[in-house]
């Protein structure tokens, strides 16, 4: 369980294990979500959950290609804080 500020209070910020499963196949880390969920872009996403979105200077390479941006999206309850239930990574 990590803790993070979101709207300036402190909450928890929790990963499902799938979500945490998916972390090193996406690129992504602990973090990156954390980060992502508290300072990210929100919006409404499908199934009652809460999407958030964060673009995070990459300048590296990922699968063979270069990149200078990693976009992390995080789809999470909201449930004694966050549960983010799963995880997507773009590079740009």
């Amino acid at each position: 369980m990590k803790r993070g500020i979101h709207d300036g209070a402190t909450v928890n910020i929790r990963l499902h294990p799938h979500a945490q499963l998916r972390l090193a196949e996406r690129g992504a880390t602990e973090k990156d979500v954390v980060a992502t969920v508290e300072g990210g872009e929100r919006f409404p996403a499908k199934y009652d959950r809460q999407g958030f979105r964060r673009n995070f200077a990459f300048d590296g390479e990922w699968r063979g290609r270069y990149y200078a941006t990693k976009q992390v999206e995080a789809y999470a309850v909201e449930e004694d804080g966050w549960l983010v239930i799963s995880l997507i990574t773009r590079y740009f």
